[in-house]
């Protein structure tokens, strides 16, 4: 900013009224809390960027080099120029990579505004600065103490001009003068030199412990005589019985003026760990995208009558849990992971009866009708986007409940951001490059240093270090997730993995090629910018995208199997749905993979037989749909136990037994397996039993016999699976962490707003009859009705625009400035310079009128 052009600014909301829409939009888009709700001026709008929470959120989204920037102006003079930042980001010998890094760090810094003012006057906001400005309490993060000036505020004058004497300087008439005197010999550098030249090697051991901080040290009431020399000296100083610091001028110079150890203004390449094709990965990631919804399918089918019961405080019980684990043959926090994801695809939830328990939803059924491609990019998108963490299942929460799958408690709102910017790093590798993910943990490190590890910030109470471990977790799971998902293939990134997060190709420059010098990105590109999700219409165009891609790769389904003489059936591929129902009644499921075996037993057939099928429907569906012919061992099982089924007939008595061969229900009776069923003969082909129908069922089949259920009329019952059902219900909406980021239909509609405020509320005044002043900034004008009616009719004549007050309907007072069209009845229309269009406003709701400034004609 040239200050021939324009003067420098005298606060933030004058900084602010030179920006352009532009930069105010991306400052609003970059800080959404500070348009909720919209600001009504300029000046509200800068005060409430520099409230606590609001910059405590600002500096949490800053990279390491930002920040480290905005830490190094906390401990400058305010205001500092930029030659001062770059000493001290660079120190005295200079960095070329910090030096071209320093522009797109204050750049962002002022986008965010955090620091405001020109490059000869920056200031960094007050409460960033109390933030960051060292003190015994919370120690900077650069490891600097407090200056001369600061420690030497409350020690007695006396003490402080044995001090001066003793570092060879003139004694002063005051402790003012003493401690500039101080200032000025510890900010010299060829007298520091001298000075320090003169020390013990013992005292200079002293310094160098105390130097990268923290600066603070213990100390005796009798010093020894290595402390004692640099006690008597200034270059440390007391600041409570038995403690001292280190000056941060002492500290600078042994430094060589740096603020930080280590800047670090480029941040950490993501190193590739591992280089596939890119057809391997797609394949791979196509492959774990069929087993995941094979695998959600089985879940919700095994739940298909009812799941487990809810707990009373919400959840999944740990046995339920283990038990699901088992039926999925995956570890329990896998299974917790698949039960989430079908939760937060709206696929599966509570039913809300009165003995409430787990089911899937209509959704499922709807969503068991769509092609493979669009189910998994239903589940992928759910994942991306929940902040529900199946990764907290098993833990605890901070009353030390624990955490259950589908419980409360599981949203972590940093979830979604986490995953995105993984995902996005990824995105920005050549095809087919898997990175490590210590490498990756690093990179959003330094991208999100203060989540990423205990700050300044952190300590004061925003945030903790609980979350911070949470943040790195995040990451791990994210890519495993990612993985198990099929987003990723070999840890790299799909090419409908790019398709979902709307970045159908490479990106390299966002992680290994910065745009800018020394390699940093400008700001408004920088990655830290990116995090934020697609909006949903966004995302809706790029789940279809990504499920286009997928298409191809997904295995066609079969409509065939091929049965062996061990009576089993091989599937050598996904199985076309109706052909898979029936074989899953038909027969069990001995293993999984890419081939899925099937055993068919005397049970499997039965259970068929249950359903209602024949055994000529049976042979008939195996002919049909084996491409080997039916082994014999096969039909003779199947024969033989459709011979026996039904023979035995059981009814509700409690229950009875009949069968027209009483040779076999003499062999029953005799059975020793059958006394807990408590059988007695009522007449020779019927035997009634103690225990219910269910139960009398389950003892002859364990017995070896294959009883049917009959109905009261006598006829077979078919016993076929009842599909549960919740009522309709939405997938749980992700919680956010802090407001959304504005659309641009938002922003513009807020900046007009503010823009039109702020015209009305600093537009000049001229002072009316009996005022001796124009009204202060804020206030609204006063006048009598008369006065109002006769100054808008003057000002319809002349076409001048007027300042008024206006309280509407709701009592909402606001500033506008107005050019009167017509006054009639009791009302005017005028052109609303604010709103930017014609409106009519009653007369009697217009506080008073002024007449604006010559120069605002």
């Amino acid at each position: 900013m040239s200050t021939a052009d324009h003067p420098a600014p005298r606060s933030l909301a004058e900084a602010l009224r030179a920006r352009d829409d532009h930069s105010l939009a991306a400052l609003l888009r970059s800080r959404p809390d500070l348009i909720t709700p919209v600001p009504t001026d300029l000046t509200q709008l800068a005060t409430r960027a520099g409230t606590r929470a609001s910059v405590v959120r600002a500096l949490e989204r800053l990279d390491r080099f930002t920040l480290q920037t905005a830490e190094a102006l906390a401990i400058a003079a305010d205001p500092a120029s930029y030659d001062e930042l770059l000493g001290l980001m660079g120190g005295d010998d200079g960095d070329p990579a910090v030096a071209a890094a320093l522009p797109g760090a204050v750049a962002g810094l002022r986008e965010q505004a955090l620091v405001w003012g020109g490059d000869d006057r920056l200031r960094l906001v007050r409460t960033a600065r109390e933030l960051l400005a060292p003190s015994p309490q919370h120690p900077s993060p650069t490891g600097l103490g407090p200056t001369v000036q600061e420690v030497t505020a409350g020690m007695s004058p006396g003490r402080i001009q044995e001090i001066v004497g003793t570092a060879g300087l003139a004694s002063t008439h005051d402790a003012v003068s003493a401690a500039a005197a101080l200032t000025a010999l510890f900010t010299d550098r060829g007298r520091m030199d001298a000075l320090l030249g003169r020390a013990p090697a013992d005292s200079l051991d002293v310094l160098d412990r105390l130097v990268w901080g923290p600066p603070y040290g213990q100390v005796t009431a009798d010093p020894a005589a290595r402390l004692r020399w640099l006690l008597d000296r200034g270059l440390l100083l007391p600041t409570a019985p038995g403690t001292v610091v280190l000056p941060r001028e002492v500290a600078l110079h042994l430094r060589a003026g740096r603020a930080h150890r280590a800047p670090e203004p480029v941040p950490p390449a993501v190193e590739p760990a591992g280089t596939h094709t890119p057809a391997v990965v797609d394949s791979t990631a196509a492959g774990q995208a069929y087993t995941a919804l094979a695998t959600v399918e089985e879940l919700l089918k095994d739940w298909d009558e009812g799941g487990p019961a809810v707990l009373r405080a919400g959840g999944l019980s740990m046995r339920d849990l283990k038990r699901t684990a088992v039926a999925l043959d995956a570890s329990e926090p896998m299974a917790a992971f698949w039960v989430e994801l079908a939760y937060a695809a709206g696929l599966l939830a509570s039913d809300g009866e009165a003995d409430e328990r787990y089911a899937a939803t209509p959704a499922y059924d709807e969503w068991l009708e769509q092609p493979p491609a669009e189910r998994w990019a239903r589940l992928a998108e759910a994942w991306l986007l929940a902040t529900r963490t199946a990764g907290v299942v098993g833990g605890r929460d901070a009353k030390e409940r624990p955490l259950s799958a589908l419980g409360p408690g599981l949203d972590r709102s940093a979830a979604p951001e986490v995953r995105h910017r993984v995902l996005t790093l990824l995105a920005g590798l050549p095809e087919g490059t898997a990175p490590a993910a210590d490498v990756v943990l690093a990179r959003l490190r330094w991208e999100r240093p203060l989540r990423a590890r205990g700050g300044s910030v952190a300590r004061s109470g925003e945030s903790g270090g609980e979350d911070d471990d949470l943040r790195s977790r995040l990451v791990r799971w994210t890519l495993s997730e990612a993985e198990t998902l099929g987003v990723t293939g070999r840890g790299a990134l799909s090419a409908h993995g790019r398709a979902l997060l709307g970045a159908p190709g490479p990106r390299a420059a966002d992680t290994d090629g910065p745009a800018g010098p020394g390699g940093r990105l400008p700001f408004p590109h920088h990655p830290a910018a990116r995090l934020e999700p697609l909006s949903a219409a966004e995302q809706t165009v790029a789940s279809a995208a990504a499920a286009r891609l997928l298409t191809p790769l997904l295995p066609e389904p079969l409509d065939h199997v091929l049965l062996q003489a061990d009576l089993t059936a091989v599937a050598p591929g996904p199985l076309r749905r109706p052909l898979a129902d029936t074989l899953g009644v038909l027969a069990d499921v001995e293993s999984k993979g890419g081939a899925t075996v099937y055993r068919f037993t005397p049970g499997s057939v039965r259970r068929a037989l249950d359903a209602g099928r024949t055994a000529s429907d049976l042979h008939a569906f195996l002919a049909t749909h084996s491409r080997t012919p039916v082994p014999q061992p096969l039909a003779y099982l199947i024969d033989d136990v459709a011979r026996r089924h039904g023979h035995l007939r059981v009814g509700a008595a409690s229950a009875y037994v009949r069968c027209d061969d009483d040779a076999l229900l003499n062999e029953i009776i005799a059975d020793k397996r059958a006394a807990a069923l408590r059988l007695r003969r009522l007449a020779p082909t019927v035997l009634a039993a103690e225990t219910d129908p269910a139960t009398l069922l389950e003892g002859l089949r364990a017995m070896g016999y294959a009883p049917a259920a009959e109905s009261a009329e006598g006829d077979v019952l078919i016993a076929r699976a009842h599909a549960h059902r919740t009522p309709p219900r939405t997938a749980p909406e992700p919680v956010p962490e802090g407001p959304p980021v504005p659309d641009p239909t938002l922003l513009t509609a807020a900046i007009r707003a503010i823009r039109a405020g702020d015209l009305a509320s600093t537009a000049p005044r001229k002072v009316s009859a009996g005022e001796t002043a124009p009204p202060a900034s804020g206030e609204l004008p006063r006048t009598g009705s008369a006065e109002t009616l006769a100054t808008m009719q003057a000002a319809v004549l002349t076409g001048e625009a007027v300042w008024i007050g206006y309280v509407n309907a709701e009592g909402a007072a606001s500033q506008r400035v107005i050019a009167p069209v017509r006054v009639e009845g009791g009302f005017v229309t005028a052109y609303d310079h604010t709103a930017d269009e014609v409106r009519t406003y009653p007369l009697h709701r217009i506080t008073g009128v002024a007449e604006l400034a010559d120069e605002q004609q």
